[in-house]
């Protein structure tokens, strides 16, 4: 399940961000956002996974121990994400693979 967490997250493009239920339907795990959060904290430090596209169903980030929440703000940022309000629009930044074919 890990592994399929993984491979969908590594699909989120550039200026995109993905739900973790959206994830979790697309890896073929539907109902399993929790897991994909689970998955995500499991994450070797090291990996080049783009982590920081996965937000919440409300188009926020959510808040974890530590200072990453604020590192996710700045990459997100700095990839021409708009926070307004701390949300970000699903709608215009949101993931929509099927959109792509």
């Amino acid at each position: 399940m890990r592994r399929a967490f993984y491979d969908t997250i590594a699909c989120v493009p550039y200026g995109k961000v993905a739900t973790y239920g959206q994830i979790a339907t697309l890896a073929g795990y539907p109902g399993r956002a929790r897991q994909v959060g689970f998955a995500l904290a499991g994450m070797p430090g090291e990996s080049d996974l783009p982590w920081h596209r996965i937000i919440n169903a409300q188009g926020k980030v959510s808040p974890r121990s530590g200072s990453s929440h604020l590192v996710q703000y700045e990459l997100l940022a700095s990839e021409g994400v708009v926070f307004t309000a701390q949300r970000i629009d699903l709608k215009r930044f949101g993931w929509r693979p099927e959109a792509e074919d």
